[in-house]
C-alpha cells in the first residue's frame, strides 16, 4: 500500500492547529523534533520566521483547516526587502578596491551569522539531551525513540551531505558540562564515522553510545565530578572510573543495542591495552568503540573540567599523535588529523612574518595552508582581510596560541572562544566567495 503524497501550505496558508513537518536538518530551527502541531501564535511566528517557499504538512493530525484567511507573511516582506538592499549593492561603483572590501564584509557577515545559528543549535541540543536523559529511566521507550530520531537527522546531515566542513568556536553554551561534552563527541565521532565506512544503521547506533557514553556519570556525586582529576584521592578516583559499570547497568535497563552497550563500556580502553576498566586491546574493541575512545581524548584534552589547562585543538592533536598514538586505532587518528585540519577553524595562529591570524577555514588538501582572518589594528574588524595561504607561499604558521594569551585588543578582533564545540556547514563557500578581497 502506497503512502499517500506529501500536503503542503503556503506561508500565509499555515495556522494554529496545523500539524507541521518542517524539511530542515534539526540544527537549523529551534524545535526539540521536526515534526509537531503549531500550538500557540508564537510557535507560528516561529515557524514562519523560517521562511520555507512552502510547509509540509499532515492533514490528518492537523486540526480541522476549514477556510483559511490569508495572512501577512514576514518572509515575503524580507524577501523583497532583501532584493532591494541587493539591488543598491548592485548599482554601486565597480572600484576594484570598494568590491574587494564588499567580498570581505560579506563573508565576515555570513560567518557570524553561522557562528549565531551554530550557538544557537548547540544551546538547543544540549537542552534537549539533558531532557532525554532526565527521563531514560522513567519514560525508557519513548525516551529512545526521542534519541534515535535526533540521531536519525544527524545521521542524515553528517553522512549524506556532499559540502560538509568543520568549524570550531566556542565558549560553554547552555547545559551542564556532561552534556556538552557528550555532544562535542557525538558530532566528532560521526563526521568521522561517514569517511570510515560506517553503514547508517551502524552510524545510529555509534551516536546512541556516543550521545550516552557518559550516562554512568549520573550516579557520581557532584562533589566528585566537580573536581579536577588531578586533585582526586585513590578513592575519588575509582569512584569516578565506576562511572563506566554504572552506564553499561543503566544502558541494559533502558534496552540500549549491544553496539552502543559496548561503546559506553569500552570508552576508556585503549588499543595498546593501557585504558581501563579491562585494559582491552585493539582487537578486541569494537570499531565504535575505538572511535569513541579516541574522540573522548581529543575533547577532554580540548575541554578539561579546569579551563586553565585546556590544551588548543592543534596542540591536542599534536599531543595525541607525538606521545599516545599507540593508544588509539591509527586510521581513525589520521583521519581525524586529516578531517580537523592541523590548524583547525578558531585557532589562534602567529604566521612568519609576526602577524597574529585566526584560522577561518581549512584546506583539505593542504593541512598547513588554510585560510586565516589577520588582525591589524589599522583595518576595521568587520573589514578584516582574510588570507588564502595557499596563495601566499611565502608566509607559513610558525606555532598556535593559546587564546588566554593574547592582548585584550587581539582577543577582541580575533573572538577566541574559551571552550571548543563542533559544527559543520557549507562554510567554505564563504572563503571561496571571499577569493580576491
Amino acid at each position: 500500500m502506497s503512502e499517500d503524497p506529501p500536503s503542503y501550505l503556503l506561508p500565509e496558508q499555515l495556522r494554529v492547529g496545523v500539524y507541521v513537518m518542517l524539511d530542515l536538518p534539526w540544527f537549523k530551527h529551534n524545535f526539540a523534533v521536526s515534526n509537531f502541531k503549531i500550538r500557540t501564535p508564537e510557535q507560528l511566528r516561529e515557524v514562519l520566521d523560517l521562511r520555507l517557499p512552502r510547509y509540509r504538512y499532515d492533514p490528518r493530525h492537523s486540526e480541522a483547516l476549514g477556510e483559511i484567511t490569508p495572512m501577512a507573511s514576514k518572509g515575503a516582506a524580507a524577501s523583497q526587502r532583501g532584493k532591494s538592499e541587493q539591488a543598491a549593492v548592485e548599482a554601486d561603483a565597480n572600484d576594484p578596491e570598494q568590491i574587494a572590501k564588499r567580498r570581505r564584509i560579506e563573508a565576515l557577515a555570513q560567518r557570524a551569522q553561522q557562528i549565531g545559528q551554530v550557538e544557537k543549535a548547540f544551546a538547543k541540543a544540549t537542552a534537549v539531551m539533558k531532557n532525554l536523559q532526565r527521563n531514560l529511566l522513567t519514560r525508557p521507550k519513548e525516551t529512545m525513540e526521542e534519541v534515535g530520531g535526533l540521531i536519525g537527522e544527524m545521521v542524515t546531515v553528517f553522512l549524506d551531505s556532499t559540502d560538509v566542513t568543520l568549524h570550531v568556536m566556542g565558549d560553554k553554551v547552555g547545559g551542564d558540562e556532561v552534556y556538552y561534552h557528550s555532544l562535542n563527541v557525538t558530532i566528532l565521532t560521526m563526521m568521522l564515522a561517514k569517511d570510515l565506512g560506517f553503514t547508517p544503521e551502524a552510524a545510529r547506533q555509534l551516536g546512541i553510545g556516543a550521545m550516552l557514553h557518559d550516562i554512568g556519570l549520573s550516579d557520581i556525586p557532584s562533589q566528585v565530578l566537580m573536581k579536577s582529576p588531578d586533585e582526586y584521592s585513590n578513592a575519588e578516583r575509582q569512584l569516578r572510573a565506576m562511572h563506566v559499570d554504572y552506564g553499561v547497568d543503566i544502558g541494559r535497563r533502558i534496552g540500549l543495542s549491544p553496539a552502543a552497550l559496548a561503546i559506553i563500556a569500552q570508552h576508556h580502553e585503549l588499543c595498546d591495552g593501557g585504558g581501563y576498566p579491562n585494559a582491552l586491546k585493539e582487537a578486541r574493541m569494537t570499531p565504535e568503540a575505538r572511535l569513541v575512545s579516541l574522540v573522548n581524548c581529543y575533547d577532554n584534552l580540548c575541554n578539561p573540567i579546569d579551563i586553565a589547562k585546556a590544551l588548543t585543538p592543534h596542540e591536542a592533536l599534536s599531543s595525541i599523535f607525538s606521545q599516545r598514538r599507540n593508544n588509539f586505532e591509527a586510521r581513525a587518528l589520521q583521519l581525524m588529523i586529516r578531517s580537523l585540519g592541523v590548524y583547525p577553524p578558531g585557532s589562534v595562529v602567529q604566521l612568519s612574518d609576526k602577524t597574529l591570524a585566526a584560522v577561518f577555514s581549512i584546506n583539505p588538501k593542504n593541512p598547513l595552508r588554510p585560510w586565516v582572518l589577520i588582525y591589524d589594528a589599522k583595518v576595521p574588524k568587520e573589514q578584516a582581510i582574510m588570507l588564502d595561504l595557499e596563495q601566499a607561499p611565502e608566509i607559513t604558521i610558525t606555532k598556535s596560541i593559546r587564546p588566554a594569551l593574547l592582548p585584550p585588543k587581539v582577543a577582541a578582533y580575533l573572538n577566541p572562544r574559551k571552550r571548543i564545540t563542533y559544527f559543520f556547514d557549507g562554510g567554505a563557500e564563504a572563503a571561496a566567495r571571499a577569493k580576491g578581497a
